[in-house]
């Protein structure tokens, strides 16, 4: 009996998307795939080190070469980051700003497309509340992706982060709209 159609039609490709977790001292990177149906795979994750450069700058400088050089190896299709949340200390969310802004121009010298998500739109995809703490998101990092032990906190950030841009690609692939559209009926009447 002759297989229907639509099974002998190649299936597409996944999407690999990176995932960032900025940071002046220590940048988390997360890189998973996400196929067709939607499942999510784990390719990559580590954090990238920063505190051993001689200054600030070549801390950045730092952060741009080792994004570049994931990028080279890995190849993703779709970056996200994580939105800069306020701090207190005015000079450290100086420093954190500049962090993101060199990663997300790192990416887009690549002409990679960069999605943005706050960490209580992380937090309410992966757990369900916008106000989970940072054990629950390693935990749910950790069983979406199959991952034993403990993740590291920022790899395990950025992994979430790419996991979430996977979530809001299929919801806007499903709805037909852009995914920021997607996240705002995702997310409406749930903050």
């Amino acid at each position: 009996m002759p297989l229907p159609l639509s099974a002998n039609a190649p299936r597409p490709a996944p999407i690999r998307i990176l995932g960032i977790d900025p940071g002046s001292q220590r940048t988390g990177v997360g890189i998973v795939d996400v196929a067709a149906d939607g499942r999510v795979a784990h390719v990559h994750h580590q954090p990238l080190v920063l505190l051993d450069a001689e200054s600030f700058p070549l801390r950045l400088r730092k952060l741009l070469d080792g994004l570049w050089a994931l990028i080279a190896q890995f190849r993703p299709d779709e970056v996200a980051v994580e939105q800069v949340f306020l701090s207190n200390n005015a000079m450290s969310a100086l420093k954190l700003g500049q962090a993101r802004g060199a990663a997300v121009a790192a990416c887009v010298a690549r002409d990679l497309p960069v999605s943005e998500y706050a960490a209580k739109e992380i937090k309410l995809a992966l757990v369900g509340s916008g106000s989970a703490d940072k054990r629950q998101i390693q935990h749910m990092v950790g069983a979406m992706l199959g991952l034993s032990g403990k993740l590291q906190a920022d790899a395990a950030d950025a992994l979430a982060v790419a996991i979430t841009h996977a979530h809001v690609r299929a919801s806007a692939q499903r709805l037909g709209v852009a995914a920021r559209e997607a996240w705002g009926r995702k997310g409406r009447g749930r903050r």
